[in-house]
């Protein structure tokens, strides 16, 4: 029996379709117990289907499109059956997930389920070694690692607080903390992770200092393009991984 891929992997605009589809069944099911309670409850909805863009951009059409159709279609209908501030819940929800301090960086670049899966077989790890997913959203980039390293300790590190909750739920033999990546301290871990953008790469350099000697700093899809990786390869997916050890070298 063929897999069902999920919607984060449907053509554009399908994923965008679909949610403001399932956000406006679920305003109409729960619309007689009260229109702001529905506009939150589908509001809510659309932000965690937003999961499935690639972009962040994507991820705004589909989390904001349905509370947005909704107003247009309000307001083309004369209708006020919600109250003014209950416009401010979709807002409220999307920097919720996606605070604006962090737009900089990737909000949420889910990693595949198997782009790590050859990871052990250019970096070894000792059982017990610390390896921090920097920036680890719904928890996609820990079950990788663990995939990976299942005698590692894994930690992740999510400055969305939704994001920090539900990555703790999905992975609980990981520790997972709500925190800036770049202001944490990255000294203690043998490996960190990274999927972030390629705008982001310079500091990850720079944040890699605190690296001891023969920790690795690891980049899915996006080099540093600064500095002579250790060791390379192509996920099934098409994406590469970038490996870096400490002292890093220059080009």
């Amino acid at each position: 029996m063929p897999s069902v891929r999920s919607p984060a992997h449907w053509p554009w605009p399908l994923p965008a379709a679909l949610a403001w589809v399932l956000a406006l069944l679920l305003f109409k099911l729960l619309v007689g117990q009260g229109a702001g309670l529905a506009l939150a409850a589908a509001s809510a909805l659309g932000v965690a289907c937003s999961l499935w863009g690639e972009s962040w951009w994507r991820r705004l059409l589909i989390g904001a499109g349905f509370p947005l159709s909704l107003a247009v279609s309000l307001a083309n209908a004369g209708a006020t059956t919600l109250p003014a501030w209950a416009w401010l819940l979709p807002l409220g929800l999307l920097l919720l997930v996606y605070p604006i301090n962090a737009w900089r960086d990737a909000p949420v670049f889910p990693t595949p389920a198997d782009a790590l899966r050859e990871l052990h077989q250019h970096v070894a790890l000792q059982s017990g070694a610390l390896v921090l997913d920097a920036g680890c959203g719904a928890g996609d980039g820990l079950k990788a690692l663990h995939g990976a390293y299942p005698q590692a300790r894994l930690h992740g590190l999510e400055y969305s607080w939704p994001l920090r909750f539900l990555s703790a739920m999905r992975c609980p033999w990981a520790r997972v903390r709500h925190g800036n990546i770049w202001l944490a301290d990255w000294s203690a871990y043998d490996m960190v992770y990274l999927f972030q953008r390629p705008e982001s790469m310079t500091r990850a350099i720079l944040k890699g200092a605190e690296l001891r000697d023969g920790a690795c700093l690891v980049s899915l899809e996006f080099a540093a393009t600064q500095l002579v990786p250790s060791a390379q390869y192509r996920a099934p997916d098409g994406k590469m991984v970038w490996v870096y050890r400490a002292p890093f070298v220059e080009l």
